[in-house]
């Protein structure tokens, strides 16, 4: 895999681009309706980036037709043990709060809002900052939950960057656009250059195969996540990632597998 160009995508997409000086001085506040306090320096996404999201989500649809609608999910990064249970919301301007549902699986949906864009809003997690990562979850039902459509795959990297565009300075997409020749982040990722896409997994993995008709492919997986290579045209939307669990993980998409973290 070419470093640099990973490098440079894997620290915009996975480190957060969230100005620090701004959430570290923020006052705690009270989340409602739940009435849980928001701890200090909580995970904050600027809203206008999800909003790109929701808009890159809109555009490629047609590589996962039976998603929907764009889900997120908020997984720890180590195990939470906060007595109280997860909560989101967006906050804004002028006392502008809008509670987000969050199931227990961490997934939970943010609508479109003009009041939210109005009060220039940011989504709140009610535990400290980066405690939890924050990323889309598209997946198309039915699917078993050790199985990735690529469709799906590509599609979450449309929405990852175009989030990660919203976030970042200008200099940082410069940058990127100019090491990679593109502006088409996830195209960069294929077979040719020999570069992959990151993906969480759901649980420690011991491996992972793509896999289309006849054809399959060895792909690289570490510890709890997976690479694939979104660019390379040889493989078709409907290719699938099947994932090997330390732990073999039960049910379908959609639904909580035991290796979860």
């Amino acid at each position: 895999m070419r470093a640099l160009p990973a490098f440079f995508l894997g620290s915009v997409l996975l480190c957060g681009a969230g100005p620090a000086s701004a959430v570290d001085t923020a006052p705690a506040r009270e989340l409602d309706p739940v009435h849980v306090n928001a701890m200090r320096d909580p995970e904050i996404r600027k809203y206008k980036a999800i909003l790109a999201g929701l808009d890159a989500f809109d555009r490629h649809h047609k590589m996962a037709p039976a998603v929907e609608r764009l889900t997120f999910r908020a997984t720890a990064r180590k195990p939470d043990e906060s007595p109280a249970r997860l909560a989101a919301r967006l906050v804004g301007d002028d006392g502008f709060s809008l509670a987000l549902p969050i199931g227990a699986d961490g997934r939970f949906v943010v609508p479109r809002s003009d009041a939210a864009a109005s009060a220039e809003s940011e989504l709140e997690l009610n535990r400290k900052r980066r405690a939890y990562r924050v990323n889309p979850d598209i997946r198309t039902p039915g699917l078993p939950a050790n199985q990735r459509r690529l469709g799906d795959l590509r599609l979450e990297c449309k929405v990852t960057v175009a989030i990660a565009k919203e976030e970042i300075p200008l200099f940082w997409v410069l940058a990127i656009n100019t090491v990679m020749l593109t502006s088409d982040w996830c195209s960069f990722f294929d077979e040719k250059r020999q570069a992959r896409f990151g993906f969480h997994a759901d649980g420690p993995v011991t491996g992972a195969v793509l896999r289309e008709g006849e054809r399959s492919l060895d792909l690289t997986a570490k510890d709890t996540s997976f690479e694939v290579p979104l660019g390379s045209p040889e493989w078709s939307d409907e290719a699938v990632v099947e994932l090997r669990f330390a732990d073999a993980a039960t049910g379908t998409a959609g639904e909580t597998p035991r290796t979860a973290p």
